[in-house]
């Protein structure tokens, strides 16, 4: 996580984006990116999204990325690892949603 944020802070420092990427841009470009990726399994049915042919989980792919890395950049701006915020929110969830016997 740490490369992947170092490695974007030098790809939007040698473009000079830092003056775009405020925490709200950042997050309205995640929600554009998460409808792109929602886009593609718009008009599939549920076992078609399942399996998907090779240039559909590419896009797939492609778009994952971008949302990661939106995702990545915010998290940044307050100094949040998204692999950690995630996990302790599996703690949260998990004591939200007890597995029930």
């Amino acid at each position: 996580m740490k490369k992947l944020q170092s490695n974007l802070a030098q790809f939007v420092k040698e473009r000079n984006w830092e003056q775009f990427h405020s925490p709200k841009n950042l997050a309205m470009a995640l929600s554009v990116e998460a409808s792109e990726l929602m886009e593609i399994f718009q008009w599939m049915e549920s076992k078609e999204s399942r399996s998907v042919d090779a240039a559909t989980r590419q896009h797939i792919e492609e778009e994952v990325g971008d949302v990661m890395i939106y995702l990545t950049m915010l998290a940044g701006k307050f100094n949040l690892d998204p692999i950690e915020a995630a996990h302790k929110k599996m703690v949260l969830n998990a004591k939200k949603y007890p597995v029930s016997g």
